[in-house]
């Protein structure tokens, strides 16, 4: 087995690179955790995705004919890991490139795919997730929205919570109810809604640091065009497995857990404790060793799942070892990071003792999240355990 890219990948690669260093400021270290939406950063990350769109990198592997660049999937995730330890802002096209995009591929109607492919791949629309609801978030197949025929359209009611972006999305891939009386994993269909119709209310939920990243959508009579239902109904929640295993299957997080580990690294040489440096420590340098073993195995099942992309196949247990190796590891990193520095390692932007400038408290109270967004580690362990191993459910 051959574990390294080929000359002409690794030749994309330098050319990635070669963009990103043009398009990015010379200091740059990332926006602050899940402030993509926010005003100071929007039109700059909007701006960003239009010129990779231009060269056709957000959907690269696309089919030419739905505004792809027919290349390789491989060369994505190729883009995607430049991208993610660049901490390059793409959050305004995620969502309908890894998610939206490959999901209409196998599940929508041509007319679906001529009206949003190409406005994908053009960063023309930005979409949100509309999934999660109150009382429906790992056990997502409980979830109660509505959907009820009426002549040409279904009328969706209900609310959807922790939809990431919705005041900025125009559309959203949603997940409703459409036939109350099948088992819970049946009768559920999925659409595309336009954000701006009458009877969606969008409300934000600001995280402890502020950050207004997430959402509550409600929707009260909201009309979605039966042209917009995604493959059969009742059968939504089938291209919903598919879809999240298209979230789960990316190498970004590894990718920006080995930035967050030399930037820890590059802290210790330069931070003085007692007799010298913090590198100098046995069980600082022991830690960084074992974070970066363990994020390098991670970074191998990454490129597990992209290799089985690469051959027509949908990856899903192996997503989710991916999603779970990634976002329990970068936990990890972050506690670690404030342990080594200490009370410094808490102090917000703005104090002038902030370890990198109040980033790291700030990755540290987000990295909480990571083990519940896109299915918690408990689920992933039982899609694992269960479609893995073959265990028995009980």
């Amino acid at each position: 087995m051959d574990f390294a890219f080929t000359p002409g990948q690794e030749a994309f690669r330098a050319e990635v690179r070669a963009f990103i260093k043009e398009v990015l400021p010379p200091d740059w270290r990332g926006i602050y955790p899940d402030t993509y939406f926010h005003d100071e950063n929007w039109e700059f990350i909007r701006g960003l995705s239009k010129k990779m769109a231009q060269r056709g990198w957000l959907t690269m592997h696309w089919p030419v004919q739905y505004g792809g660049g027919g290349r390789s999937v491989l060369e994505q995730l190729i883009y995607n890991e430049e991208m993610a330890y660049w901490r390059v802002p793409t959050r305004d096209v995620s969502t309908g490139t890894h998610m939206v995009g490959p999901t209409l591929m196998l599940y929508g109607s041509e007319e679906q795919k001529r009206e949003f492919l190409p406005a994908i791949a053009n960063a023309e629309i930005v979409f949100c997730q509309g999934f999660s609801e109150p009382g429906a978030g790992s056990d997502l197949a409980s979830l109660q929205t509505r959907a009820v025929e009426d002549g040409d359209d279904y009328v969706i009611s209900g609310s959807k919570i922790w939809t990431s972006g919705a005041h900025r999305a125009t559309h959203c891939i949603l997940l409703t109810r459409t036939n109350p009386d099948a088992p819970k994993h049946r009768g559920i269909s999925m659409f595309l809604a336009d954000m701006c119709v009458p009877g969606i209310t969008v409300k934000p939920i600001l995280n402890p640091l502020g950050v207004h990243y997430f959402n509550q959508v409600f929707f009260d009579g909201a009309r979605v065009s039966k042209r917009n239902l995604v493959g059969e109904k009742d059968r939504g929640w089938y291209a919903a497995a598919t879809t999240l295993d298209f979230e789960r299957s990316g190498v970004a997080r590894f990718a920006i857990n080995r930035r967050d580990l030399e930037e820890l690294a590059e802290l210790a040489r330069e931070t003085t404790r007692g007799d010298g440096p913090l590198s100098k420590s046995p069980l600082v340098r022991h830690r960084l060793a074992d974070l970066s073993i363990a994020n390098a195995a991670g970074t191998l099942v990454a490129y597990q799942v992209g290799w089985m992309q690469s051959q027509g196949k949908v990856p899903n247990k192996e997503a989710s070892v991916s999603k779970l190796m990634g976002s329990e590891i970068a936990q990890q990193v972050h506690t670690f990071g404030v342990q080594m520095m200490g009370m410094y390692g808490l102090l917000d932007k703005g104090s002038p003792w902030a370890v990198l400038e109040g980033r790291l408290a700030w990755e540290w109270a987000n990295a909480f999240s990571l083990t519940i967004r896109a299915g918690t580690s408990e689920v992933q362990r039982n899609i694992i355990a269960t479609r893995g191993l073959g265990l028995p459910r009980e």
